[in-house]
């Protein structure tokens, strides 16, 4: 709950002709950060930190359910470099992510764009980087019905490199399921594979 005097400069910047509550708190935000809100630089900032949120979470991947019928058994696929952004959930702040996804097709193949589409869609929202893995690697097998499936991410986290000890790190966290979760020779073809992207 906002102390008085916050609500009292809250109802302020609230235009109560009905403005979009996320501009009511870009414009709370940068008053309480000692910002002057009508300035030049600033009077349209409100706006765009509505839009940019909206943009953000109300992304739209497109169809990520394209299917091919595979022409051989028991091949490993690998798809590496997908980039991404995403929000940690703890401190709003940005996250990005390269991720590698692979898995052995069970009769049907996944669109190659398929797989950004689908990282795309998990990153669009607060999360944090094991959970985004995980989702992933979910949506995958439940796309393709393939059991073996692998997702590595590697992410840089704002919330570590610009606050707290401010230190630049590189986290990397995985989802191994199927015959990727053990010790074993698709694991190793997988780990090969991964030196070489």
């Amino acid at each position: 709950m906002f102390n008085t005097q916050v609500d009292d400069r809250l109802l302020d910047l609230v235009d109560t002709t009905g403005t979009d509550p996320l501009e009511d708190l870009a414009r709370l935000l940068l008053t309480e950060i000692g910002e002057d809100v009508t300035r030049d630089g600033l009077k349209d900032t409100p706006a765009r930190y509505a839009r940019w949120w909206r943009e953000f979470t109300d992304y739209d991947p497109g169809t990520v359910e394209t299917l091919f019928e595979a022409t051989s058994t028991g091949q490993l696929v690998l798809v590496s470099g997908i980039e991404v952004w995403s929000l940690c959930e703890h401190h709003l702040l940005p996250f990005n992510c390269t991720l590698s996804i692979a898995y052995r097709p069970a009769g049907k193949l996944l669109g190659l764009s398929k797989f950004a589409r689908i990282a795309h869609r998990h990153a669009h929202r607060l999360q944090v980087q094991e959970r985004l893995v995980s989702d992933i690697a979910g949506d995958i097998m439940r796309i393709t019905g393939a059991e073996d499936v692998a997702v590595i991410g590697n992410g840089e986290h704002l919330c570590m490199t610009m606050r707290g000890i401010r230190t630049a790190a590189r986290m990397t966290s995985s989802s191994f399921n199927g015959a990727f979760a053990e010790e074993g020779p698709a694991r190793s073809e997988l780990f090969t594979f991964l030196r070489g992207a």
